[in-house]
C-alpha cells in the first residue's frame, strides 16, 4: 500500500473556498439547465411592448367613453428595475417592472411612469409577445391575452 501523500498547505487552504464556490454555483446551472430566463430582452422590444400596452389601454378608455383615439404613444428611456422569469402558459416569459417616460401622439409633456410588463418569448427565443393576465378561476391556472411584437432588428 502507498502512502498517503501530504496536502500542500496552499491546496488546503483554497479547498474550502472551491467548495463553497462550486456549492453557490450548482443552483445557477440547474436554473440554466430548466430553460427559464435570465437576460432581458433587447431595448426595442421594451420600448414596443410598452406602447403597445399603452394602447391596447388607450383604446378600450375610448371605446368606453366613445371617443376617438388619437395615436401612437412615444415611449422612451425605459429603466428596469425587477425582472423575474415566470411561465406563461407554456412559454418561457419574463415578468418586469420599472419606469419609463412616454407621451401621448401630439402631448409636448413627457411622462416619467411605473410599468410592469409580462413578455412571453417565442419557441425559437427569436420573438417575444406582451402577455396580459386575464384572470383566473381561484382552483385555475392563470388565463393569458398575448399580442405578438415586432422582431428585434
Amino acid at each position: 500500500m502507498l502512502p498517503a501523500l501530504p496536502t500542500p498547505p496552499v491546496l488546503r487552504r483554497a479547498l474550502p473556498a472551491l467548495a463553497l464556490a462550486l456549492v453557490l454555483a450548482l443552483p445557477l446551472g440547474l436554473l440554466g439547465g430548466c430553460g427559464l430566463l435570465r437576460s432581458q430582452p433587447p431595448q426595442r422590444v421594451l420600448l414596443d411592448a410598452l406602447a403597445l400596452q399603452i394602447q391596447l389601454t388607450q383604446g378600450a378608455i375610448a371605446r368606453a367613453l366613445e371617443l376617438e383615439t388619437v395615436g401612437l404613444p412615444q415611449v422612451s428611456r425605459v429603466r428596469v428595475e425587477e425582472q423575474e422569469p415566470v411561465r406563461i402558459g407554456e412559454a418561457r416569459g419574463l415578468h418586469l417592472r420599472g419606469r419609463f417616460d412616454w407621451r401621448l401622439a401630439g402631448d409636448p409633456i413627457r411622462v416619467d411612469s411605473p410599468f410592469e410588463l409580462w413578455l412571453a418569448q417565442g419557441e425559437r427565443g427569436e420573438s417575444w409577445r406582451l402577455a396580459l393576465p386575464s384572470g383566473a378561476a381561484a382552483d385555475e391556472r392563470q388565463q393569458w391575452i398575448t399580442h405578438p411584437l415586432p422582431l428585434p432588428g
